[in-house]
């Protein structure tokens, strides 16, 4: 029988809880992720107690006072706080999300944080996203075409550009692809949804006129047809996009051009 296990230094352990903030009442327990490449110990969760009379109403609140008045050493990304940048990407509560966007009246009891699942951490809450930006960067997402450039713009009719709604909004969070059960087995082969929805955003773009290199790109028993329509990636989306369907119709274009 084949046993599995992690690797012996990948297993959490309990770390340590900081003193609660003097004089605070109204008091909310955040147990987060953490692990710092190089002191060579295993990841642990540390505990702290953030006073909620004296921050915001948001995850990413939470996090920013525990790194300004507790704990300094706390490593994330943050940017826009406005759930544009796609910097402050978590998993939160066991689900995907921007810490920025994440109300903490959306969760009960205990705030549990942790890295985008199954992305190599670079410190604590930072996943490494090199694969994930490169997977993106295989799509060339840009305006390809052939005939010469107007003098104006690339003129698109109302009802072509409608067609780009739920697909142009994507901000490159990664919560989609690291909630994907195929992404986190096939992520060096599988593009994964993200990328995926990507492409169909070009592929359907009226003014482009790469259609054909582009499903060439994709078709691949591993870059496209990976995906089994699980769904978690609609489901973690903080934007409220659809990978699946996207990626449902790019498998639709293949046929139809074989047709």
């Amino acid at each position: 029988m084949v046993e599995l296990a992690l690797p012996k230094n990948s297993r959490p352990t309990e770390g340590k809880t900081w003193a609660k903030p003097q004089g605070a009442t109204n008091l909310r327990e955040f147990r987060i992720y953490r692990w710092n490449p190089d002191d060579g110990a295993n990841p642990r969760i540390d505990t702290y107690y953030v006073d909620m009379d004296d921050c915001g109403p948001m995850v990413l609140d939470a996090v920013l006072y525990i790194k300004n008045k507790i704990d300094p050493t706390l490593t994330f990304r943050r940017s826009c706080r406005e759930g544009i940048c796609g910097s402050c990407a978590m998993n939160i509560d066991g689900t995907n999300t921007l810490a920025c966007t994440k109300d903490m009246k959306d969760i009960k009891g205990t705030v549990k944080i942790y890295p985008l699942p199954h992305m190599p951490v670079v410190k604590d809450l930072v996943p490494d996203l090199t694969r994930f930006y490169a997977q993106h960067a295989s799509i060339e997402p840009w305006l390809q075409t052939d005939t010469p450039q107007p003098e104006a713009e690339w003129k698109q009719s109302p009802e072509d550009r409608y067609k780009l709604d739920g697909l142009y909004e994507c901000i490159l969070c990664a919560c989609c692809s690291t909630s994907c059960p195929s992404y986190w087995w096939n992520g060096d082969r599988y593009l994964g949804p993200a990328a995926l929805l990507q492409a169909y955003r070009w592929l359907i773009d009226s003014r482009d006129e790469a259609t054909g290199q582009r499903l060439d790109n994709l078709e691949d028993p591993f870059r496209l047809y990976r995906c089994h329509t699980i769904m978690n990636c609609a489901k973690a989306c903080p934007k409220g996009l659809n990978p699946a369907k996207a990626i449902a119709e790019i498998k639709n274009m293949m046929i139809t051009r074989q047709s």
